[in-house]
């Protein structure tokens, strides 16, 4: 087990199986020293964790629960890459982070549910796990997910 799986461990995690892709792509592609992740929806034993828009009120994904499902999206990508470089403790970098939340038109709070992934990350990686950010509000996202978490890691060669 890695240093990084230790780590998850201290949260009471495991890095799950792959998610299987739901169309014509791979979980992550490795170029020289990137790897790149599809975006990765918070798939849990094959099924969404939840769906819907996240905003306020009755009929939405509260914003709490939401970062909840970053925070799972950020867990099946760190499978993902597992799945291209065997061991995760080759991460030299979490280089970028790119988060999409299906909002409800009124809802803002974009950068606190993607903070879910990115907190992971830190802990998962500790400094290696800064990275650079965006977190972006969409009207719809595949199977009706609330979340979507892609990154881009540096690894050793």
């Amino acid at each position: 087990m890695s240093a990084v799986e230790d780590r998850l461990a201290e949260l009471g995690l495991t890095v799950p199986d792959v998610a299987p892709p739901v169309a014509a792509y791979v979980p992550a592609v490795r170029d020289g020293s990137r790897v790149f992740t599809s975006g990765q929806l918070p798939m849990v034993a094959g099924a969404l964790a939840d769906t819907g828009k996240v905003g306020t009120g009755d009929g939405h994904v509260s914003p709490e629960r939401a970062k909840e499902l970053a925070q799972i999206c950020a867990l099946n990508a760190i499978a993902a890459v597992k799945s291209v470089v065997g061991d995760l403790d080759k991460v030299e970098r979490v280089v970028k982070v790119v988060g999409f939340v299906a909002s409800d038109p009124a809802f803002t709070g974009q950068p606190g549910v993607i903070n879910g992934a990115s907190e992971l990350f830190g802990h998962a990686f500790g400094d290696k796990g800064v990275h650079a950010r965006s977190a972006v509000g969409v009207a719809v996202l595949p199977l009706d997910a609330p979340v979507e978490v892609e990154v881009i890691v540096h690894v050793a060669d």
